[in-house]
C-alpha cells in the first residue's frame, strides 16, 4: 500500500467512520459511570471523578450563562455558585443521568439552578462561601468573544463549546504523549492536520524541517491521526454512562460543530 493510500480522510476528526478497535467494544469504568454508581453515598473516588469532569468542561456552562444575557461578572458568579451546589456533599442523592450523558445532565442541572437559585446567587457575596472548585476565568471572556455571534441559541452554543472543549482536551493529551516520546517537534509541525484536514499541513515543508522524507512523515501523521481518533472516543466515553453510545455522541458533536 502506498503512503497516499494509507492517509486518513481530510476534514474534522469528529466523525463516526470507524467504531472502537476490535476487542475494545467496552471501555473501562468511566468517570461518569463512577459518579452514577455512587448513588446516595458519594465516595472520595466519585467526588474526585465529578470534580475532574467539571474542571475540564466548565467553560460551556459559562458560555451558556453569558448567552442567556448575563454580564461577565454575573456569569462568573452564577457558574461558580452552580458548581458549589453541584459538588456539595450529598448532592448525588437523586442524581439523574439525563439519558446517560454527563453533557445533558450538566446543562439540565444548570437550567434548574438558574430557574430556582437566582435569589440565592444574588445574595451570595462575590468570592464568598466555601468553594469546592477553583475555576480560571482569565481566558473565559476571550474565548466567549470568539464564539459565533450568530449562534443565538444558548443551547446550541453550549453544545458547540462542549465539542470544542472535548477536542481541546484530546489535543492536550496527544501533545503530552508526543512530548513523552521525544516527538514534540513532530507534533508542533503537524498538529494543524488533526482538526484542519490534510490541506492544513505542507508535508514537503514539514518533512524538510524535521529532516525526514515526505513519505515517512505521511505515515507518521496517519498514525497520529488514528491515535487522535482513539483518544477522542476514550474522552467521550468518560462522559457517558454506556460506552456503546460513543458513536451516537460523536455524531451529535459533529452536528454541533457544523452549526
Amino acid at each position: 500500500m502506498s503512503a497516499s493510500e494509507s492517509e486518513p480522510k481530510a476534514g474534522s476528526e469528529v466523525d463516526s467512520e470507524a467504531g472502537p478497535p476490535k476487542g475494545r467494544e467496552r471501555f473501562v469504568t468511566t468517570r461518569w459511570t463512577l459518579v452514577l454508581s455512587a448513588g446516595r453515598r458519594s465516595s472520595p473516588q466519585s467526588d474526585r471523578a465529578l470534580g475532574e469532569l467539571c474542571q475540564m468542561y466548565w467553560y460551556p456552562l459559562y458560555a451558556y450563562v453569558r448567552r442567556r444575557g448575563h454580564p461577565k461578572e454575573d456569569a462568573e458568579d452564577l457558574t461558580q455558585a452552580f458548581f458549589e451546589r453541584l459538588l456539595a456533599k450529598n448532592y448525588l442523592e437523586g442524581l439523574r443521568a439525563e439519558r446517560g450523558r454527563f453533557r445533558a445532565f450538566l446543562l439540565a442541572s444548570l437550567k434548574h439552578f438558574l430557574a430556582n437559585e437566582w435569589d440565592r446567587a444574588q445574595r451570595q457575596k462575590r468570592g464568598g462561601g466555601a468553594l469546592h472548585l477553583s475555576l480560571d476565568w482569565r481566558d473565559a471572556e476571550a474565548r466567549y468573544d470568539l464564539d459565533p455571534a450568530d449562534l443565538a441559541s444558548p443551547d446550541r452554543l453550549y453544545d458547540r463549546a462542549w465539542a470544542l472543549a472535548l477536542l481541546e482536551r484530546v489535543v492536550v493529551r496527544l501533545r503530552e504523549e508526543c512530548v513523552a516520546e521525544g516527538k514534540a517537534a513532530f507534533f508542533e509541525a503537524v498538529k494543524e492536520c488533526l482538526t484542519g484536514g490534510e490541506a492544513a499541513v505542507s508535508y514537503r515543508e514539514a518533512a524538510n524541517g524535521l529532516q525526514s522524507s515526505e513519505g515517512a512523515l505521511r505515515v507518521a501523521v496517519h498514525r497520529l491521526r488514528k491515535r487522535y481518533r482513539d483518544l477522542l472516543r476514550e474522552e467521550i466515553a468518560q462522559t457517558l454512562e454506556d460506552p456503546a453510545q460513543v458513536s451516537e455522541e460523536l455524531r451529535s458533536l459533529q452536528a454541533a460543530l457544523a452549526g
